[in-house]
């Protein structure tokens, strides 16, 4: 029955919208548009968006999604949600990886308490729906975590070791790297350190056959990048390597760096609604630590790994996904533990801080709830009647996170998922596509569809780059200036369709002019360029006379 009802929950989170939520820019349709050009080509080695090589991650999500692609039987006119399903069953097999640690380690209804954790945060409510590494890279962290905590249990009750957990863990860890390169070794060997540091005692790490390990790791691994070096040469080092992993550390990427505390600050919204309920659990294991090896085994898994990423340059709020099924499973022991400690025997620190949690919760419902209500307002589209009942569910799931103390009934927690998992998926799967200047790849490609004047018809786009009009019109796409724009009218008249910024049609038009081609204006788009941050206001134009052919 427990299975049940996360499978439930996780299919009610994650389900709705898959093929109707347009692409995210600017990380989602890089990977979908790769992908689907490895599944044209047939080349599935190199990684290329259009004719640019795309190294900065491995292969294996582009593997993922060109078999869930190859599933579906339709090639490239495969809908998005075939993409899109590879971070479904990423994000299903956290869950139930989570429950199989948690039963293993606090047993079953801590389980199924973490695991309504991890179905039911905001976190995982949009990463687990998006076409990315992401959902994913947690399904392998939990995985080769599970199988290292087995490892760990059996050593401290005094067991006999058995193979499978080494040989499930150097798996994991393969995929993993393939996958986002060594994030999920780095939350498995800062588990590792903080563990046989606090216990003193390195030891018991034989028990994962290191060597035999090592090898296998490799197998899996290393195929790949030789491949693609007999290619590229050290292209792809040079790019995921050099560029994109050291870049991270040493420097804030992309517009992405931040000062240490930044996950602090985001903890709030990627937990919500159980970020109180998560600190308060965390607090109380920091107090009972030295009592329980599983314990010690969450805290390791948790503290070194978050500490790691406040101090790396380059930060985004689900970098610190894979640390926080370690919390779900704090959350399920102090929700189903005798030995938990009162509120009133923790330390003055400790309260404070669960306060600024239950604060962060609280200030997090409440903007979640106001934005829904007055996004309409703000983009000028018709008020759905649906955004009524999501606040309502947000403001629910807020409230019941909000648990006195450290006191928490695991059917409040059973409520709190059920309502934030509903309010994700009408949100994704009904409010947020019905807000159409958000959008505005789709709204080009809607217009591109009605008006195309030939079946050869290509876009040229200046002023607007993201790669999900890439994806939503083809690899053919060009992404140019003016003059490229203006270039691409001339050289197909009849048949070619372009966008360019509204303050420069009239530049353009006496470009054209002088060519003696005229230029028309078919429709106007007005939206938030979500990955440039800004409002645009562009014109789909044309050097036809006639486009209805």
């Amino acid at each position: 029955m427990q299975l049940l009802v996360l499978v439930a929950i996780t299919a009610l989170s994650l389900l709705p919208g898959l093929a109707t939520l347009p692409p995210i820019d600017r990380d989602e349709p890089h990977y979908l548009e790769a992908t689907r050009q490895m599944v044209t080509s047939g080349d599935h080695i190199d990684i290329r968006f259009q004719d640019q090589p795309r190294y900065q991650k491995p292969v294996g999500i582009y593997w993922l999604q060109s078999l869930a692609v190859a599933a579906t039987g339709e090639g490239a006119k495969a809908s998005i949600a075939a993409y899109r399903a590879v971070s479904v069953a990423g994000l299903l097999i956290s869950v139930l990886g989570v429950f199989w640690i948690g039963s293993m380690l606090f047993g079953r209804n801590a389980g199924f308490v973490a695991a309504l954790m991890i179905a039911g945060i905001a976190g995982t409510g949009f990463e687990g729906r998006i076409g990315k590494t992401d959902a994913m890279l947690l399904a392998v962290t939990v995985i080769a975590q599970g199988a290292l905590a087995r490892i760990h249990a059996d050593v401290r009750s005094g067991r006999d070791g058995r193979t499978w957990p080494a040989l499930v863990f150097w798996l994991a860890q393969g995929v993993g790297v393939l996958i986002k390169g060594p994030i999920s070794l780095l939350a498995s060997g800062f588990t590792v350190i903080g563990l046989s540091v606090l216990e003193r005692d390195w030891c018991w790490l034989k028990r994962l056959r290191p060597v035999a390990g090592g090898l296998l790791l490799a197998l899996v691994v290393f195929p790949w990048p030789l491949l693609l070096y007999q290619r590229t040469g050290w292209v792809f080092l040079h790019t995921a390597v050099g560029d994109d992993l050291l870049g991270k550390v040493a420097d804030g990427q992309q517009s992405h760096g931040a000062p240490p505390g930044y996950y602090v600050l985001t903890f709030s919204l990627m937990v919500w609604p159980f970020g109180a309920m998560a600190v308060g659990a965390g607090l109380a294991a920091i107090d009972r630590w030295r009592l329980s090896p599983a314990l010690r085994f969450c805290l390791c898994w948790y503290l070194p790994f978050w500490l790691v990423f406040e101090v790396i340059a380059t930060k985004l709020p689900h970098y610190v996904l894979p640390a926080y099924p370690a919390l779900a499973l704090l959350l399920g022991w102090a929700a189903t533990g005798a030995d938990v400690p009162r509120f009133g025997d923790l330390a003055a620190w400790q309260r404070w801080l669960w306060r600024f949690a239950a604060f962060g919760v609280a200030a997090v419902t409440l903007v979640l709830a106001g934005l829904v209500i007055g996004a309409p307002f703000y983009f000028h589209v018709a008020f759905p009647p649906v955004a009524v009942f999501i606040a309502a569910l947000i403001l629910t799931a807020g409230g019941l996170g909000l648990a006195t103390g450290l006191e928490v009934r695991w059917k409040r927690i059973v409520g709190m998922a059920i309502a934030a998992a509903t309010a994700y998926g009408l949100f994704f799967g009904l409010f947020a596509p019905a807000l159409t200047p958000l959008w505005p790849s789709r709204s080009i490609a809607r217009i591109v569809a009605a008006a195309k004047p030939c079946p050869t018809t290509t876009m040229a786009l200046a002023g607007y780059h993201e790669p999900s009009i890439v994806f939503l019109l083809g690899e053919r796409t060009r992404l140019t200036d003016l003059a490229g724009v203006a270039d691409h009218l001339q050289h197909d008249p009849a048949c070619a369709l372009a966008v360019v910024p509204a303050a420069q049609f009239a530049t353009v038009k006496a470009t054209l002019a002088k060519q003696g081609l005229p230029l028309r204006r078919l429709d106007e788009v007005e939206g938030l360029d979500l990955g440039g941050g800004g409002w645009v206001d562009l014109d789909v134009v044309t050097s036809a006379s006639d486009t209805r052919r």
